[in-house]
């Protein structure tokens, strides 16, 4: 099987949040560019969308951009979504997983190779390892719509690499560059495409002092924290990074 046109779907973990590229728009790259630009390599002429936005729930999600990718006729598409809900203080994950099963199977039945991802296992991370339970719950109904719907599943929740805190960017909550780069080697090699892309060098692990936990409160958790009593978010003034299907050979990644 091979692709033409690859079209990204999300929040923050699509849109590239962590890893940071000021050359690019919105300022990120992500597992999502890196996935587009080794399509490429592999069979050329590959055209990328990329209609993430941080911050959005699941709902939104399908309603703001699933009907674009499908005007769009992809072969290949990604969505990453309901993180953003499983943190709020209340969230129905039946009703939940009932919408995302819909707009996953209005995906599959358009022809395009879907791929799918289970959350994160949050164990280890600080922000919101009391909800784990949740995250464990919706991670199998992932599989079960995955399973369901014919879908390509790249499961987040068993690579334990992410357990390695140079994973994580500053904020603990989103992958780093390394983060990415392993990412976009799970979704290349749970489709079978052929790469040559390889687990970037980490740096010498970090000795977490109280000095960068009040760095961390002060720099992420308390904006993060004002965002949502504000009932704002940080991606409220941003547009798609890639609205439009673009030749990959076009895109500069620096």
């Amino acid at each position: 099987m091979t692709f033409t046109r690859y079209v990204a779907l999300g929040d923050s973990f699509t849109e590239g949040v962590g890893d940071d590229a000021p050359q690019l728009p919105n300022g990120v790259r992500g597992w999502a560019d890196r996935v587009a630009e080794a399509l490429d390599d592999a069979y050329g002429g590959v055209e990328y969308a990329n209609l993430a936005i941080r911050g959005l729930k699941l709902r939104p999600i399908v309603v703001r951009q699933v009907p674009s990718a499908l005007a769009m006729k992809p072969d290949l598409v990604s969505i990453h979504a309901g993180g953003n809900d499983i943190l709020r203080p209340r969230v129905d994950l039946d009703d939940l997983l009932t919408y995302y099963d819909d707009a996953v199977a209005r995906l599959t039945e358009s022809g395009a190779t879907v791929v799918l991802f289970t959350p994160h296992d949050p164990a280890e991370a600080p922000l919101i390892r009391r909800l784990r339970g949740r995250f464990a719950i919706f991670a199998e109904g992932i599989r079960e719509i995955a399973d369901r719907r014919g879908a390509v599943l790249v499961d987040y929740w068993r690579i334990r690499d992410y357990d390695d805190p140079r994973m994580w960017a500053f904020d603990r909550l989103h992958m780093s560059p390394a983060g990415h780069q392993r990412m976009a080697i799970a979704v290349l090699d749970a489709l079978g495409v052929p790469h040559d892309l390889a687990p970037l060098e980490l740096p010498d692990m970090p000795a977490r002092s109280r000095r960068d936990d009040l760095r961390w409160t002060r720099g992420f958790l308390a904006p993060w924290l004002g965002r949502r009593l504000r009932g704002v978010s940080s991606g409220d003034t941003l547009a798609p990074r890639y609205g439009e299907p673009t030749a990959v050979a076009t895109i500069t990644t620096g």
